[in-house]
């Protein structure tokens, strides 16, 4: 059956807020406006895209997305023992494992990310998201002691992998955790089969990560909104247009606990082996790589509000960073934000 309006609001995940606005649909010259969804990566996706004579069918093509989705799982989860990486992470130190081509393609963009942050981003992280009680391993979120800090510490390092033909190694007994690529790495996928299948007008999303191409049924952008970063509820801060790019957000609010009057966030920066600690509250990422904004995303977050705009100019990465103030939110957005974004400022009521 073909409507003639509709509106869908995303939340986010990994910290971040994104939405959906005013998606429009209609009837006309036989084509109409198709979506689908369901459960992913502990979390959910959804797919809208034009359907236009002669492309597959809407149930072929969800049948594919959710092959892409479930490969993803298979081979990068670490909620299930028997995925790829979490073989790879239960074998002890100076041991290899073969591993498909994607996971190995994440360990080099990891690696790119942890060398040109100097270390504060690291895949290598779960035994410490797992002290901390942020981990799937993780009992409860709590302060650990500073003798079990250290101790876990020790099992944490880039440099401890490498990989070797098509074999993933470690020096040390270090784990590795996918969760700021692996979404994004889903999206292009997805993205790529979609285009594949002859379909060139859609938005993609998983876990909250997006990407969008082409245009909507009655000819506009895909509008993103970006959320502001509160606890209590969804407010609208800036609407932005995509098309054959990614956007990613990752944020301190989402996830954290307190204790003695001190915020504790997912967000880690392996220098220190403890959360973030600085006023970035949030930051979101446009690049044309769903994989890269996801990764850059999370990066930009752990390094803050200085040492993150810094990279983002370093790298002309379009950033919009949200700085949390004594009085309210700060938004800081880069000159490649504002070029990439393709809508104004969304005006505060």
């Amino acid at each position: 059956m073909c409507q003639g309006f509709w509106r869908d609001v995303l939340s986010a995940w990994k910290g971040g807020v994104l939405g959906l606005l005013a998606v429009l649909s209609g009837c006309g010259n036989g084509n109409a406006m198709e979506s689908f969804g369901g459960p992913t990566m502990g979390s959910s996706y959804s797919i809208k895209y034009v359907h236009r004579a002669g492309l597959p069918a809407p149930t072929e093509v969800q049948a594919e997305v959710e092959k892409i989705l479930a490969q993803v799982d298979r081979q990068m989860s670490t909620y299930r023992s028997d995925s790829d990486i979490e073989r790879f992470n239960h074998l002890p130190a100076h041991q290899c494992r073969n591993m498909p081509a994607p996971v190995l393609e994440l360990v080099r963009v990891g690696q790119m990310l942890s060398q040109q942050s100097e270390g504060s981003y690291d895949l290598t992280v779960e035994p410490l998201l797992n002290l901390w009680g942020f981990g799937p391993q993780s009992r409860k979120e709590v302060v650990p002691s500073a003798e079990a800090l250290a101790q876990v510490r020790q099992q944490v390092g880039y440099q401890h992998l490498r990989i070797q033909g098509d074999q993933l190694c470690k020096d040390a007994a270090v784990e590795v955790d996918f969760n700021s690529l692996a979404a994004g790495y889903a999206v292009d996928t997805i993205a790529a089969r979609l285009e594949a299948m002859g379909i060139h007008d859609y938005l993609a999303e998983a876990t909250g990560e997006l990407k969008a191409a082409g245009r909507k049924l009655d000819g506009t952008p895909w509008r993103i909104a970006l959320e502001e970063p509160r606890d209590d509820q969804q407010v609208a801060q800036r609407i932005i247009a995509l098309d054959h790019y990614a956007v990613s957000t990752s944020g301190d609010y989402r996830h954290y606990f307190e204790q003695d009057g001190r915020r504790y966030s997912h967000a880690f920066d392996a220098h220190t082996g403890a959360p973030v600690s600085h006023t970035l509250a949030s930051v979101t990422v446009i690049h044309p790589s769903a994989l890269m904004a996801d990764g850059l995303s999370t990066l930009l977050l752990i390094l803050g509000p200085q040492r993150g705009w810094d990279y983002a100019a370093t790298h002309a990465i379009g950033a919009f960073f949200v700085i949390r103030t004594d009085t309210g939110f700060v938004i800081r957005t880069n000159e490649a934000f504002e070029q990439l974004s393709g809508a104004e400022p969304q005006k505060k009521q």
